[in-house]
């Protein structure tokens, strides 16, 4: 008499539940995730103040504009005249102005004044405050009104 043996059965894992989590912490990880740090040139060395604090409001509306040298990888300037940076582009300071009236017909096209926009502008620390005024002229002539400017906090 032959005695047919079983073959172990192979436990099948559901793998439904893991595929849940891990969805799960993609979402927890975005929605943790510091997206100020995407307006964020790192050509741009900020200067550090002990008055520098973060806005006790978030405006509605932002627009930055980061202004640096073109830096080496040790941080010594490449070239003496400071650019507005933009991701794969750079302008002169001079330059600008087209891009920031550009800006104003986006926003206008979307239903939003440019009046209610809040131009912060990340500057390096090196940059002459000339340039940036010139900078901030440059907006006003494409009728922005607010503005804000980025410093690191210093440790006190």
């Amino acid at each position: 008499m032959r005695i047919e043996s079983e073959k172990p059965a192979v436990a099948e894992v559901d793998m439904t539940p893991m595929i849940d989590i891990v969805f799960q912490l993609i979402a927890f990880f975005m929605v943790i995730t510091n997206f100020e740090q995407t307006e964020a040139d790192e050509r741009v060395k900020l200067p550090v103040d002990s008055l520098a604090r973060p806005p006790k409001v978030k405006a509605a509306h932002e627009l930055y504009i980061n202004i640096g040298f073109e830096r080496d990888k040790t941080g010594n300037k490449l070239l003496s005249n400071p650019f507005v940076f933009l991701p794969g582009e750079k302008f002169r300071v001079i330059d600008y102005g087209r891009k920031l009236q550009q800006e104003k017909r986006l926003y206008r096209a979307r239903g939003i004044d440019p009046k209610e926009v809040t131009i912060i502008i990340r500057s390096d620390a090196e940059v002459p405050t000339g340039l940036v005024q010139e900078l901030i002229k440059l907006a006003q002539d494409a009728k922005f009104e607010k503005f804000a400017l980025k410093a690191i906090q210093e440790n006190q």
